[in-house]
């Protein structure tokens, strides 16, 4: 089942979907986030409070526009380009995140980087 979701970054409104994992489901269950976000390289990432493991999505290499929960942080991970990890311009995770969904025209998120506070919400 596909759970449509929205993301706010100051003036700027993306749509997006979780994906139908248990992790995917726990996050969709809690919303909305509000929070403010750190950005490293082209990600942004917050954390939303929910201890969960790694699953068998879990990866370092991802794609544009991939969220990630990234365990290590507790937190939520938008990719909307190159990390200081990557060396090519596919995105790399600091460390391994289960894939719970994706958002559409990630590449917006560029023109967002400076604000300070990202909100999640059911859609």
């Amino acid at each position: 089942m596909q759970r449509d979701i929205t993301i706010k970054v100051g003036d700027l409104v993306l749509k997006g979907e979780l994906h139908d994992t248990y992790c995917a489901k726990k996050i969709w269950e809690s919303l909305p986030f509000e929070s403010e976000f750190d950005t490293w390289g082209d990600e942004i990432y917050f954390p939303i409070g929910l201890q969960m493991t790694l699953d068998d999505t879990a990866r370092k290499e991802v794609e544009v526009g991939t969220i990630g929960y990234w365990p290590a942080g507790a937190a939520i991970a938008i990719f909307f380009g190159p990390t200081p990890a990557s060396t090519g311009e596919k995105p790399i995770a600091a460390s391994d995140v289960n894939i719970v969904g994706k958002v559409k025209d990630p590449t917006k998120l560029r023109e967002v980087k400076e604000d300070s506070t990202i909100r999640v919400e059911k859609l």
